[in-house]
């Protein structure tokens, strides 16, 4: 089994879109996948609770945070939203769990100020070095300077970027139905489609 924490002490980065959209594009793929969620929030879950039922199945993981433990067995993937603030011996369990780490991060200077702080802890950490690290750019207009500055952020850390994802309409209409890029006709969602394929190709190494 497979998985994947998506993490950065950040909040309002796009964690959960990202894992919602993660779980969504490998059940897409008819994998057993389980989504869990360490937030308060629970917006990954209480998103699980609008998805359809002909949608492809993406189960709940039921996460204790005082108790963090793996995923039932017979799964062969699963992705695990992350809170912000996100440190110390929490940061610790999670990692013990994970096989890769998805960090979104949004072309701000405040949030590149913040990560590098939360990238900086993890140098630290024993448990994360040898874990394979990426960045995904959340909410990117590719057209613009702070994508540029963006990607030379990302490039001063050594850490790969992925890709950048758009800021579109499309992820808010589907989450509000508990859906993703990966459950509606192609077409409708194109552009998007292409941007994950750097990453799902990054999952699969």
């Amino acid at each position: 089994m497979s998985i994947f924490v998506v993490a950065n002490p950040k909040g309002g980065v796009g964690k959960s879109t990202l894992s919602t959209q993660l779980a969504g594009a490998l059940a897409s793929q008819g994998h057993a996948v389980a989504l869990g969620d360490l937030d308060r929030q629970q917006s990954a879950h209480l998103w699980l609770g609008l998805r359809p039922a002909q949608a492809a199945v993406i189960e709940a993981w039921k996460v204790d945070p005082s108790a963090i433990g793996r995923p039932r067995k017979g799964l062969q993937h699963a992705v695990l939203d992350t809170p912000a603030g996100l440190s110390g011996g929490a940061l610790k369990d999670v990692l013990k769990l994970a096989d890769k780490v998805l960090v979104p991060l949004q072309p701000s200077v405040f949030d590149m100020f913040a990560t590098r702080d939360f990238l900086d802890q993890l140098a630290g950490m024993k448990r994360a070095q040898g874990l394979d690290i990426a960045i995904v750019g959340m909410r990117v207009d590719e057209r613009t300077i702070a994508a540029e500055r963006l990607r030379e952020f990302v490039d001063s850390l050594g850490l790969p970027y992925l890709t950048g994802l758009r800021d579109t309409q499309n992820y808010v209409h589907l989450a509000a139905q508990g859906l993703t890029l990966f459950d509606v006709a192609p077409a409708r969602v194109e552009k998007d489609l292409q941007q994950w394929q750097p990453l799902l190709r990054w999952l699969q190494d």
